[in-house]
């Protein structure tokens, strides 16, 4: 193994893992001297009455209101409306209960109220923010986006189409509470899609270029704790032993990713979502395995171990080395059609099995042109093993909309990125 010359790895955020994590709420707000949290959720984990123990949990403790319109992409409105209320109810911390937009979402207010500013856009990109913020303790009701433990928050400015990233040390939430009691409702097609978005930050963060030592052990773990406990969580929705394994393998994506970044896979599903507003996981479902081929020419050595994390050790030392990367290549692409089934027929395979409530098309074929062009300004690109020009973008699209793997023959080395 080849030790980088140099590398950072940060986290420090404290973690409270159990069944009933949830309890040490009043001991945390102790050690942060908070009398007045205020509560940012969405309206799908209210329905689902998962505030109910969180409040529950915060016994005397009397918070400073509950905001839970958050949308299903986080936005730069809905940040500034919620910072408006914060400060209105003189509030002093933040106990963000949710999913990713939720959490990316509390940690955007909380650069407004911090840095007492209305303009979210001044602190965008690397270095923006120079201090540390209030308290924020992050309870995920997914086990995906791993933002309880990342430096990054992914906000849209839906006026413009666009996804922006707000990358900093000092976003990282000051505790993240995993309760296996809140993911025990989520719906089979959510877990499914959730748990592989997790799945893809490990698996990226394993095989980009800025992976680390540590960054590839959380990564390895992750992806361990997730493929043996994802169909099992759905099939078997009461098993709390497989919701706290999934909820600490997207944990420990989180803190993988958080330090090493990732690659084309979530270029390409950043700019699905800002143009048709496709939930994340599901782009990362589809596009892992697309991700891995087109790679493999720089970095199928490293796919090649990831067998080891998927299958076990068994399957791993009876496959013949050159046979390594294809077959985990292969096994997500099973596990995706697993989870279809698991599912019935909920979670999609590939792009034109995207489909709304009512079962419309999602990503209809004449824009992958346009996704192709915004991919290629997404910042993970630089961590990407092999460089993408339009051409490699919608080639990777198409294979990926029509449900073909790609023509490993067709995909030229070495070249470089150009835009459109």
């Amino acid at each position: 193994m080849n030790i980088p010359s140099y590398y950072e790895f940060c986290n420090k955020v404290k973690c409270l893992s159990g069944h009933n994590a949830l309890e040490k709420l009043p001991d945390i707000l102790a050690s942060v001297n908070s009398k007045k949290p205020m509560i940012i959720t969405d309206k799908g984990v209210m329905g689902a009455k998962l505030i109910t123990p969180v409040e529950k949990a915060l016994g005397k403790i009397k918070h400073g209101g509950i905001f839970d319109d958050v949308p299903a992409d986080s936005d730069v409105k809905t940040v500034q409306e919620i910072a408006a209320k914060y400060r209105s109810a003189k509030c002093d911390s933040i106990i963000a209960v949710g999913g990713g937009s939720v959490l990316d979402t509390a940690k955007g207010v909380n650069i407004l109220v911090s840095e007492n500013s209305n303009n979210l856009m001044d602190f965008v990109g690397f270095g923006a923010l120079k201090r540390k913020l209030k308290p924020l303790i992050a309870v995920p009701t997914t086990s995906g986006t791993g933002s309880e433990l990342t430096l990054v928050a992914v906000i849209a400015d839906h006026q413009r189409d666009v996804k922006m990233l707000f990358p900093s040390l000092f976003l990282l939430p000051d505790f993240a509470i995993l309760d296996s009691r809140m993911t025990k409702t989520l719906p089979p097609a959510i877990t499914a899609a959730t748990a592989m978005d997790a799945l893809t930050h490990a698996c990226e963060a394993y095989t980009c270029l800025a992976k680390n030592p540590l960054s590839d052990t959380t990564a390895l773990m992750a992806i361990k704790l997730i493929s043996e406990n994802i169909l099992r969580a759905i099939k078997k929705p009461d098993d709390m032993d497989a919701r706290l394994a999934l909820a600490t393998g997207s944990a420990l994506a989180g803190m993988s990713f958080s330090n090493s970044m990732v690659g084309m896979v979530h270029a390409i599903g950043h700019s699905i979502g800002a143009i048709c507003h496709v939930p994340h996981g599901v782009c990362m479902s589809i596009l892992l395995p697309y991700g891995l081929e087109y790679n493999l020419h720089k970095s199928g050595h490293l796919t090649a171990e990831l067998l080891f994390a998927l299958r076990g050790e068994e399957v791993y030392s009876k496959t013949k080395k050159s046979d390594r990367p294809g077959l985990t290549i292969s096994t997500i692409r099973e596990l995706n059609s697993q989870l279809r089934q698991a599912t019935g027929g909920k979670h999609p395979t590939c792009l034109r099995e995207v489909v709304d409530r009512d079962g419309n098309l999602m990503i209809p074929r004449e824009v992958l042109p346009e996704i192709a062009r915004l991919s290629l300004n997404d910042g993970a690109l630089v961590y990407n093993p092999e460089e993408l020009n339009y051409s490699d973008m919608l080639m990777v699209l198409e294979k990926a909309w029509e449900c073909e793997p790609l023509d490993l023959k067709k995909i030229k080395k070495g070249k470089k990125t150009s835009e459109i």
